[in-house]
């Protein structure tokens, strides 16, 4: 019987180089990498994925250069409305995980409304990952049972993380030829398989996820047992 992934986990990575590579600007880009997720979200629930989870800005990526940083912020602002209206129109629930009081009070409502107009939605849940990190996630986890007065523990820790409630990821991607996870799902990633290829973001079509995925169910996983 042929593994399933419920839950693949992607770091978006190469729109700069993406970018550089066509000789276009950077923002180009992320724009290109924006329109690669929509196919790839597009294709997830015909490959049974259930659960897709997506590295789109890090804590760290505030550091960059404050041009590039506008830019991203910019395409949000362009997409984020029409990406949570075809999720919505596609039975698809819209969650962010991250820090969203990091954002200008403009976005953070637009990415509040959408994860309140998409909650009851099935046909399959996408985690966006916005100034997001995964010590800082695990440092708010903590945080938060303590503020309840609870122990913390495997269990507690695990619940009150950003993905709280939800299966680990069964695969990590990333893409651009980088091997390392980055600072993504770190408590999650625990007993994930891991995929590195060097096909950029924006280059990175549904028959690359199928290929990956292919490759995912010949694995043999075993949990540390």
């Amino acid at each position: 019987m042929q593994k399933k992934s419920d839950h693949v986990a992607i770091i978006m990575d190469g729109n700069r180089r993406w970018a550089k590579k066509n000789n276009v600007p950077i923002k180009r880009g992320h724009e290109a990498g924006y329109h690669a997720l929509k196919e790839i979200v597009k294709v997830s629930p015909s490959l049974d994925i259930k659960i897709l989870t997506i590295y789109a800005f890090s804590t760290e990526n505030w550091l960059r250069p404050r041009n590039q940083v506008l830019d991203l912020l910019s395409i949000m602002t362009t997409y984020i409305e029409q990406l949570i209206e075809e999720l919505n129109a596609n039975d698809i629930s819209f969650k962010v995980i991250g820090d969203l009081s990091a954002f200008p009070k403009n976005i953070a409502k637009k990415l509040r409304a959408g994860v309140d107009l998409t909650a009851g939605n099935k046909k399959m849940i996408l985690n966006v990952a916005l100034s997001y990190g995964g010590r800082d996630e695990i440092v708010r986890s903590v945080n938060k049972i303590l503020a309840k007065g609870e122990k913390i523990d495997i269990l507690s820790l695990g619940a009150n993380l950003d993905t709280g409630g939800q299966i680990d990821p069964d695969l990590i991607i990333r893409t651009g030829g980088e091997n390392r996870l980055s600072n993504f799902l770190l408590w999650q990633a625990a007993y994930s398989e891991f995929l590195f290829t060097d096909v950029l973001w924006p280059d990175f079509k549904p028959s690359n996820l199928r290929e990956v995925l292919k490759e995912f169910a010949e694995r043999e996983r075993r949990f540390g047992k």
